[in-house]
Parts: structure tokens; sequence; C-alpha cells
């Protein structure tokens, strides 16, 4: 059978699992040819199907997300190696970058909370090459990605990945500071939520779920936040859909003014949060 006509049945199979089920196919047979999507396209349509293709296509079956078939998934338009240990970077997360480089073009340090693969940190890096930056993650398997991709991408010399866990006391006291950036997506999902199986059965629980809410990494990582951040910097924290209000009470609380920011589908994305002059009261966070 062609290559062509193999991607047609496994598109026609994976319309069941994928929303994307012809991309997933072309991805799945690009990857057992070792060889780009365009090439595939261009130059072996009418090639027989390798054995290969037939294990990544039950894998895809099964709901385990194309990334991690992969073992990479492209941010910002970087290239960064993935694995089941970490979370899959997001385009929705890209917001993210694009506020870091925004409020704060000139900052020299960068502290990445749960950096999983090192997306955020590494991107942010890559942007600002004044920039120096520490992620830190509880998962010994999450720095070792981290650390891997630092090195594939040349920024080791800047990126230190360290384990810190936020949940237990001086877990900052070996990362300097205080820090101009300080990035955070934190764990929000709820408890009981309902997730995609891709999601569910493959992402690691740890990294997604927060507590009944979704708030409980919020409650412990803001108030220890103004301790780590410069006078002048900036944090910023991704949050769930609905989460805005309830972060942004937790942040003010912790004595910072919020400012949200939408992703690209309009959905509230992140804060922006600064210290206050003096935690002054009445100071509400602007929900914009």
């Amino acid at each position: 059978m062609t290559i062509a006509d193999t991607l047609r049945e496994a598109a026609a199979t994976l319309a069941e699992t994928s929303d994307t089920p012809r991309l997933d196919a072309e991805l799945l047979m690009a990857h057992a040819l070792d060889v780009s999507r365009s090439e595939l396209l261009l130059r072996h349509m009418r090639d027989p199907a390798p054995a290969a293709f037939s294990g990544l296509l039950e894998r895809r079956i099964g709901h385990e997300p194309i990334a991690y078939i992969l073992g990479r998934q492209e941010f910002f338009g970087i290239d960064f190696r993935v694995g089941p240990a970490v979370l899959i970077p997001r385009a929705d997360s890209e917001i993210m970058v694009e506020t870091a480089l925004a409020c704060r073009p000139d900052a020299a340090s960068v502290l990445d909370c749960g950096t999983g693969s090192g997306a955020l940190l590494l991107t942010v890096l890559a942007m600002l090459p004044q920039a120096r930056g520490v992620g830190i993650d509880r998962s010994d398997a999450a720095l070792a990605v981290a650390a891997g991709n630092a090195a594939r991408l040349g920024l080791a010399a800047r990126a230190r990945m360290v384990p810190a866990d936020w949940d237990r006391p001086g877990w900052s006291e070996a990362l300097g500071g205080p820090f101009d950036l300080i990035l955070a997506n934190p764990p929000y999902v709820e408890a009981d939520a309902e997730l995609s199986p891709s999601v569910a059965a493959h992402e690691p629980a740890g990294a997604l779920f927060a507590g009944i809410e979704g708030l409980d990494a919020y409650r412990v990582l803001l108030p220890q936040l103004p301790e780590l951040l410069a006078p002048d910097g900036v944090a910023l924290v991704e949050i769930g859909a609905s989460q805005a209000g309830p972060v942004s009470e937790i942040a003010e609380a912790a004595g910072f003014s919020a400012v949200l920011h939408r992703d690209l589908g309009g959905r509230p994305r992140l804060l922006e949060l600064r210290i206050c002059e003096k935690f002054s009261l009445g100071n509400s966070p602007g929900i914009a």
C-alpha cells in the first residue's frame, strides 16, 4: 500500500480520536520516514508505507499526544524536546513570553516557577541575550528535560535548573535574586475537572491539578513572590479561564496589583503582577 493510501485510512481511523486526524497521520508518517512533513507530501506519497508507521498510529489511537510520540513541540518558533515528565507547551502560553518582553525588555534576571520543559524560561532568555535565568521544578525528570533543552539551544550557560518545591520551607534560599521577571505556570486544574483522554491519561497530574478549586498552588506561591521580586520587577502568572477574579484577590492580599491579559482566543490567560507601593489599602486589581 502506498503512503497516500495509508494516510487516507489512518485519517479515517483517527477521526474518533483526534480533531486533526489528517494532520496527525501526516506528522506520524513523516516521523516514521525521518523527513519533514513538507518533504513527505512533495516526494513520498507514492512510496510504500514504512513498517514503523503502524506502531506510531496505534499509540495515537490510544490517545497518546502527538508531541510525546514525536518527542518534540514547537513553542514561539522554537523546537523543544518533550516527554511524559512535562506538560506539552501550548500556543496559548505564548502570551506570557510576549508580555514578558513588553514589560521588561531590559530584564537581567528571570525566575521560572514550575519550569517543566523549560519552554517559557528558555524562550525568554533566547529573546533577551543580556538575561540569565533560573528554572525550578519539584520533578527531577522534568528538570532533566529542561536542562537538555537548554543545552541543545545553546543556553546552558545562562539557564540554571534547580530542584525546588514551593510547598517546602526554604525552597527559595538557593535561587539568588531578586529577579526582574518571574514567570509561573503552576498547576491550576480543578481536581474533578473533565479533561480530554490525551491529557488525563498522559500528561503529568502533578503539573495539572491544584485542589478542588484549582487555586491551591496560587495560595502557596503568590504570597512568597514579593521577597523574590526586584522593586521594579514583574511577575507573570498563568491562570485558568475562570480564575482571574480569585487569583487576583490572592495576589492583592499578597501585596500586588494585577492586570489581566487575554490570549488570542479572548480567554483570560495571564495576570501581570507588580508590587504595590507600601501595600496601599484600597488598591484593587485591574481586571479588564
